[in-house]
């Protein structure tokens, strides 16, 4: 406690300035993910506060971010329209997924898994951010300019065919579900179908042209309607705020360019009573806990976002351990990475208990805390309390907020995610792939498709097949790096090593010196098959040094077996040399030792192997 308030005035000023920055930002992703501003603000609350006490890094401030909203919007997305398109009804089953990311988290902390999170490849992460940027861009255009094809009638009126029969498909199963025959009890059917009424017709309707007009595709779909039906107040708010924001920031960095462009344009736009489109109105008072996400509990509603939920676990904690690696460069500080886990698993948990959007560590709040002098805990959780003292004092107020204004705060957000550092290198980098004829750079291809799949398919499949993608070229790489290294693609003679010099001329023919040279691993094995070819015929002995293959995996291990197998049945004897401990520990468990290699014919040293040698290979053919 006492080293949480050894810098009381900078976590104040840090932590004060980090939650200015961070307000406009929260509600704007509360407006993108499609639970409000409010989820939001709740969830910044809370995963800055228990992030904070939790967490491995201490000038950490943690809230929502472009990321885990983007994969949070399609989560909201699917489990409202399979709930009729009522938030509320499933609001359960979404803070449920929510509550489950946060716990995956918990538990990859606990399992110690957060050093290995920095292992996703560069161009899976570029293409990732990439596509980010792109989605939160192409979809805010639309509240941008002020079209909701929802409010377009004429769009509306496009569904109302689909959405009479599907109100009646719906009754037809209810029927069946509740056990009743429609043949035979035509009353009833037609009792219910009254149901069919116009108010209803018009509400589904509306629906299916939300879920058709969702998405970047559904967004791209009704854009050419959008720009026929554009509010040029809207587009205007939207425009100011975004040049305020990246041209205040020539001005100044003092005062955070976003919240100025939120207050200047939301204050002009309210100041002159100008007719435009709020946010939806937050609820005042302090946030309550769904209790439903527990006592309404259903796992089949939950069970196609399991996987979903894991990827949001292992995205917020990429996310914040990036977060991290930044502070600690700033700091000269070293972050615990399992324990940043835990405690950002604990705010998402909280945050969704609350109803909350998940998040993580972010990077440009935490840079302004350290900046501000914040180097504590402390200022993450004045972060959170500050925010959670605007929400109680200025619900009202900032429920006067402009949509366009929110819509022009993401668009500047989804252009600084893009990841240019990664889009400029692309002539750059080393073409090592042909494709027919054409020769690619793998990293780039890699990054492109994470890009356009993400953008317009799916996120998470997207990353997915890029880390699958990733995986081969680099095991292909590796394996073809090892396999040049250990010479068994030619059957040149191998460069005798150093300490090789005095050995016997006479016996050469009789012994063969193979150096392997790197891990052996299922990557290089069907080039390490090769190595029997190199075997002279003259060849009784074989020595195969292992000075430098400190790792040896399943494959390898039966590509080797496989190798000394066919050497023992040509009547060759093998030695190995200076064998490390864990190649040794799966030889000794599949019995390579001592059934194929007897332990008197290995050695610690390659003198030890040539006095060996020396005593047990005779010259067959003396000058």
């Amino acid at each position: 406690m006492k080293n949480l308030f050894s810098n009381l005035r900078g976590d104040l000023f840090g932590g004060i300035t980090a939650g200015i920055v961070a307000l406009p930002l929260a509600l704007a992703f509360g407006v993108s993910s499609g639970l409000g501003p409010s989820a939001g603000l709740y969830g910044a609350i809370f995963i800055s506060f228990f992030a904070a006490i939790f967490g491995g890094t201490s000038t950490q401030i943690s809230g929502p971010t472009a990321p885990m909203t983007a994969v949070s919007m399609l989560v909201i997305a699917g489990i409202i329209a399979l709930n009729d398109g009522s938030v509320e009804k499933a609001l359960p089953a979404i803070l449920t997924v929510f509550l489950l990311a946060g716990i995956i988290q918990i538990g990859l902390g606990l399992l110690g898994l957060g050093k290995y999170i920095r292992y996703i490849p560069y161009p899976v992460v570029s293409g990732f951010m990439t596509a980010i940027g792109l989605i939160i861009i192409i979809t805010q255009v639309l509240p941008a300019i002020g079209y909701y094809p929802k409010e377009d009638r004429s769009f509306v009126d496009q569904f109302k065919p689909k959405a009479e029969a599907l109100i009646l498909e719906n009754i037809l199963k209810d029927e069946a579900n509740e056990g009743i025959l429609v043949l035979e009890d035509f009353k009833e059917t037609i009792q219910r179908s009254n149901e069919v009424n116009d108010t209803a017709i018009s509400e589904e309707a509306k629906t299916l042209a939300g879920a058709n007009a969702s998405g970047v595709l559904g967004a791209m779909r009704v854009m050419p309607r959008a720009f026929q039906n554009i509010s040029w107040l809207e587009l205007g708010l939207a425009l100011a705020t975004i040049i305020i924001i990246f041209g205040f920031k020539r001005i100044t960095t003092v005062i955070p360019s976003t919240l100025v462009g939120l207050l200047v344009v939301s204050g002009v736009a309210y100041g002159f009573d100008m007719p435009y489109r709020s946010i939806a109105k937050i609820p005042e008072g302090l946030p309550m806990p769904r209790m439903e996400i527990f006592t309404q509990f259903e796992i089949d509603s939950i069970r196609p976002y399991l996987f979903t939920a894991l990827t949001l676990a292992l995205l917020g904690s990429i996310d914040s351990l990036l977060t991290s690696v930044v502070a600690d460069n700033m700091t000269k500080t070293k972050h615990n990475p399992n324990k940043e886990l835990v405690g950002q698993g604990i705010g998402n948990s909280i945050a969704a208990i609350f109803s909350g959007i998940p998040g993580a560590g972010a990077t440009i709040r935490t840079v302004i805390n350290i900046k501000s002098g914040g180097k504590t805990k402390l200022s993450g959780m004045i972060a959170g309390v500050l925010l959670l003292f605007i929400l109680l004092a200025l619900g009202p107020v900032a429920s006067q907020i402009p949509a366009a204004v929110l819509a022009g705060i993401l668009i500047t957000v989804g252009i600084n995610v893009i990841d240019y550092k990664g889009l400029r290198a692309i002539p750059s980098m080393a073409k090592d792939v042909k494709l027919g004829p054409l020769k690619l750079s793998s990293e780039v291809v890699i990054m492109l498709v994470v890009m356009l799949l993400s953008t317009f398919w799916d996120l998470i499949y997207a990353v997915g097949i890029g880390m699958v993608f990733a995986s081969l070229m680099f095991m292909k790489k590796i394996g073809d790096l090892t396999a040049e290294r250990s010479d068994v693609r030619t059957l040149e003679k191998e460069r005798a090593w150093d300490d090789e010099s005095d050995f016997p001329k006479a016996l050469r023919e009789e012994v063969f010196i193979k150096h392997l040279k790197g891990p052996l691993f299922f990557g290089f094995t069907s080039d390490f098959l090769a190595l029997a070819e190199q075997i002279p015929d003259t060849a009784s002995k074989v020595i195969i040094r292992m000075d430098f293959m400190q790792y040896i995996d399943q494959s390898g291990l039966y590509a080797l077996e496989d190798v000394l197998l066919d050497l023992r049945n040509s009547g060759i004897d093998i030695l190995f040399v200076n064998l490390s401990k864990q190649p040794r520990y799966l030889m000794e468990r599949v019995d390579i030792i001592p059934d194929l290699i007897p332990p008197e014919q290995i050695f610690s040293s390659f003198e030890e192997c040539l006095t060996w040698i020396k005593a047990h290979v005779v010259d067959q053919n003396p000058s």
